[in-house]
């Protein structure tokens, strides 16, 4: 295995605020839907990072260029993910060398393939929601299921975007296995990262959950999100608020 992967992902703070950044340095290629760096090409570092909830910024990617210059990573391209899940409780999966690291909050959980609302709060008549008030059916805690997953061989591009779809049915397998009714949130992000092919090496053609390496990020991927969906639950019960006085709201 590529020492880089064994060194694994660090917590480093910018805003006051944890993120975990994993310097892969040169020899990957990465596949993410995130703001910054997503799409698919030669990456260096990965940094996902935790905002405030009702974060308000309208740059986000400046932002992340931010924290990821002050970590001096502007050398080269990376990816930048963001969320408001607690960074530092992240959680792992290893299967055979492939790794994950996810960090998750299921505080807006929901089908992919749901109706289209009547209205959403923000067109609804009336006051902007106070973001300090206690969630409700309107307005949930904020969360974000943010997944990387490390695998230590080459992939050709497509087999790369299979494990984007593969590392996605895993995360909502262990989501639904674990009671709950959704496959994510509406703004989960995903990055893969593969070994940059060695001289004469065939990268692998396939990249789905009964491939070889497709398989073992499936187990890696639903061993931590998993656990991070069981963590998450634990945090929000043990916080979760009773009712304002006088008031019928319930969690």
């Amino acid at each position: 295995m590529d020492a880089a992967v064994g060194t694994g992902p660090e917590l480093v703070r910018h805003g006051g605020l944890p993120a975990l950044l994993w310097r892969a340095g040169p020899g990957w290629r990465m596949v993410s839907s995130a703001i910054l760096g997503g799409g698919l090409g030669p990456r260096a570092w990965v940094l996902n990072m935790q905002v405030p909830p009702g974060y308000s910024r309208m740059d986000p990617v400046a932002h992340l260029a931010e924290a990821a210059a002050a970590e001096d990573l502007a050398a080269h391209d990376g990816v930048g993910l963001m969320t408001a899940a607690d960074v530092a409780a992240f959680t792992t999966g290893e299967d055979h060398g492939v790794r994950a690291w996810v960090t998750t909050g299921i505080g807006i959980p929901a089908w992919a393939a749901a109706p289209e609302p009547a209205a959403q709060p923000s067109d609804l008549p009336g006051p902007a929601p106070d973001r300090d008030a206690p969630p409700n059916a309107a307005y949930p805690p904020p969360g974000t299921i943010n997944t990387i997953v490390v695998i230590p061989v080459p992939l050709t591009d497509a087999a790369l975007v299979n494990a984007v779809a593969t590392a996605t049915e895993a995360k909502v397998q262990a989501l639904v296995e674990n009671g709950y009714a959704c496959t994510g949130t509406p703004s989960d992000a995903v990055c893969v990262a593969a070994r940059t092919p060695r001289p004469g090496e065939v990268p692998e053609l396939f990249g789905g959950p009964r491939s070889l390496w497709g398989s073992r990020l499936a187990r890696a991927v639903h061993a931590a999100v998993a656990q991070g969906a069981r963590d998450d639950r634990v945090r929000r019960d043990r916080v979760r608020p009773g009712p304002p006085e006088g008031s019928s709201w319930s969690p």
